[in-house]
């Protein structure tokens, strides 16, 4: 079976053609990602109706690039999946609409599928997938969980961020330093230059005994700590970043940890953005280690938001008979729990 994905959820149109049941004789045949970092950077943000527009222009040519480099034809696919939210309403109608005309025109079904749902499942995309079940740290723009994953579509919340998500703190942070758009890789390299423990700032919920997690206050931290500087040189910008780039990753790796020892499993997937971040991946790999937990991460190309992950998840849903419906009435959902998909 040939799956199509088109993920639009955002500021990055992602098309991709995977091949198989989304087993291990599974393949990813080709993928191909246009990001508008570049377009939103003059506004500090993501504009929400160039990113739709963006998305209009793209989807056309990165469907043709698929396809050839695939070496496959329009009239082989047999469903295609899209990203159907949660994710800016405008951007999620253009890659739902583009979908539905397109699998209407070839006669083949639609699946829409959960944005999240496509990151916690990245992972087997990778040389060394994980097997079910096992615990899932998923932290994607607005979005810090801690999930058990049975299988797909069996997802249990274990705890989330009460208000801003670790990406988000992120990209506050770096706003507050001063840094470019996107906020949160500049941070991060920012941070490579800091001094270890030259910059103490607060562990939010660290020791909270639940798995639930808060970044606003930590953010709070730094703005206090910035105005308490008559003028900030570059050394103390870099602390500051080191300083909160740690405090993130310790509540992070924390509450990971207990996450897989309160389970009773011994797999940890850490899924998005974030897990992109180099300071996370060698804290937690260290951790781990010594607790006897192994960790899985996506390939650093399927960190952030591509179409890759939305057919794999597409072709996952289809070989669990959980989705799938014929081309034609859709709906987009810009605000969707995952536990509810």
């Amino acid at each position: 079976m040939l799956i199509l994905g088109i993920e639009s959820s955002c500021d990055e149109t992602g098309v991709a053609l995977y091949r198989g049941d989304g087993g291990d004789g599974g393949e990813l045949l080709a993928h191909a990602l246009h990001s508008q970092v570049a377009m939103h950077e003059d506004y500090g943000g993501v504009v929400p109706e160039l990113a739709s527009r963006d998305h209009i222009r793209r989807l056309i040519p990165l469907l043709r690039q698929v396809l050839a480099d695939g070496r496959c034809a329009l009239a082989e696919i047999d469903a295609v999946a899209y990203t159907q939210g949660p994710g800016l309403a405008g951007a999620l109608l253009v890659g739902a609409a583009f979908a539905e005309a397109l699998a209407t025109a070839l006669g083949v079904p639609t699946v829409p599928v959960h944005h999240l749902e496509g990151h916690l499942l990245s992972p087997l995309l990778s040389r060394r997938p994980p097997r079910f079940p096992f615990v899932a740290l998923l932290v994607s723009g607005g979005h810090s969980q801690l999930m058990r994953v049975a299988g797909v579509g069996q997802y249990e919340l274990l705890g989330e961020t009460l208000d801003d998500a670790a990406g988000e703190a992120f990209d506050k942070t770096a706003k507050l330093l001063g840094l470019g758009y996107p906020g949160g890789p500049a941070l991060a390299e920012l941070a490579e230059r800091g001094r270890r423990d030259e910059v103490q700032l607060p562990r939010p919920m660290l020791k909270s005994g639940d798995l639930d997690f808060s970044f606003s206050g930590l953010k709070t931290a730094v703005l206090t700590r910035v105005r308490e500087l008559p003028t900030i040189s570059d050394q103390q910008r870099a602390d500051i970043a080191r300083g909160f780039q740690d405090a993130v990753v310790d509540v992070l790796v924390g509450k990971s940890l207990r996450a897989v020892a309160l389970s009773g499993l011994r797999q940890l997937v850490v899924a998005g953005g974030v897990g992109a971040n180099r300071e996370l991946r060698r804290q937690l790999d260290a951790a781990a280690s010594r607790a006897g937990i192994v960790v899985f991460y996506p390939e650093l190309e399927f960190c952030t938001d591509n179409g890759a992950m939305i057919a794999l998840a597409g072709a996952l849903r289809l070989q669990a008979g959980l989705a799938g419906k014929p081309a034609g009435a859709f709906a987009v959902r810009p605000r969707w729990p995952l536990t509810g998909s």
